[in-house]
């Protein structure tokens, strides 16, 4: 079994930080996203919890599209809220994005380690 590393040099994080791990990695049609936050260029977009679901799922996107996946290949999401009262906004961003066949997913809330409202990961499959 071949595996394949996107963007495993590592990304750069919040104040500069190094990002130690890759940001998704592929095996056997399987295709693991990182949890991907609003962040652009290292830094993470104000705003709230639409506009920060948005462009956390976006993310996860534009990996994917690197790795020659799409929206259509996504079996599972993993979606980390900071507050509860974020669930139905983030379902509404959740449907615009994954159409009338959504994938399964687990959604919790929970502190995260950078200051935002959202994380996304997911996991693809393309036989």
């Amino acid at each position: 079994m071949a595996i394949k590393r996107y963007g495993s040099e590592g990304g750069t994080g919040t104040g500069g930080q190094h990002l130690p791990f890759s940001k998704a990695t592929e095996a056997n049609g399987w295709l693991y996203v990182s949890g991907q936050v609003p962040m652009k260029k290292g830094e993470i977009m104000e705003g709230g919890i639409i506009d920060q679901s948005v462009l956390a799922i976006e993310n996860c996107f534009d990996i994917m599209k690197e790795a020659g996946y799409g929206a259509q290949d996504v079996v599972h999401v993993t979606v980390i809220l900071t507050d509860a009262r974020y669930f139905q906004s983030f379902n509404k961003v959740f449907k615009e994005k994954f159409g009338e066949n959504p994938p399964a997913r687990i959604l919790s809330v929970a502190d995260l380690v950078v200051d935002c409202k959202v994380e996304v990961g997911l996991v693809c499959y393309k036989s």
